[in-house]
């Protein structure tokens, strides 16, 4: 399987903060995307995700139960800046939710909540509203999140904000251990994820109103 990006260009209001943008990742592979903020990383990964449309250019999936392409959102875990979990919701019935709601794509498989729970340190507080963790506890519950449904492709950013140093680790290592069952995995941090062999793209920032988009 392999995720392809070519050429692509988005806007941020009037002006384009990125142009020709293109990159490929096959099963196993990393990018992280590195740049200050406001650089267009975000924005990319939405592009990406399929939550914003590109000014120019494709991003296409392909995979064995797909060899036609599909769209990488019809594939992937996105996880942004929010947590996506309703604060009323036990951490169990948020990540039962996700879990029914996503569902398994090709042939692999999620985890049981409670497996998924415990891979991220906190399997003994599942019963808990979620709004009552810290900000720390929910950021690694929403991690959970990418477990319980299996997608072919994470799409994180700034995954690692509200950790402290011992879940940075944990974090890496699920990282780590999914690109080794044949995940892709692209990424926008500020942080060192300690990703080996990992791509990296650095963002920019604003490319100019129209500067050369359709040159």
């Amino acid at each position: 399987m392999h995720l392809t990006a070519e050429n692509l260009a988005a806007r941020r209001g009037e002006d384009l903060i990125f142009v020709s943008i293109s990159f490929h990742l096959a099963a196993g592979d990393a990018l992280v995307l590195t740049g200050r903020n406001g650089s267009g990383k975000s924005t990319l990964l939405r592009v990406a995700a399929g939550l914003l449309r590109p000014e120019k250019g494709t991003v296409i999936f392909h995979g064995e139960e797909c060899p036609e392409g599909r769209q990488p959102g019809e594939v992937s875990h996105y996880l942004g800046h929010r947590n996506a979990m309703k604060s009323e919701l036990t951490v169990a019935e948020n990540l039962d939710f996700w879990r029914t709601f996503l569902g398994n794509i090709g042939s692999g498989a999620g985890l049981s909540i409670e497996d998924a729970a415990d891979a991220v340190g906190l399997s003994e507080i599942t019963h808990l509203p979620f709004g009552y963790l810290s900000a720390g506890q929910q950021r690694r519950i929403a991690f959970a999140k990418l477990l319980v449904a299996h997608r072919p492709v994470w799409i994180l950013d700034e995954p690692t904000a509200a950790l402290d140093a011992n879940a940075d680790g944990l974090l890496a290592d699920l990282i780590t251990g999914y690109l080794a069952k044949g995940g892709i995995v692209l990424a926008a941090t500020h942080q060192p994820l300690g990703l080996k062999n990992a791509q990296e793209l650095k963002m920019t920032g604003f490319a100019g109103v129209d500067a050369g988009v359709w040159g």
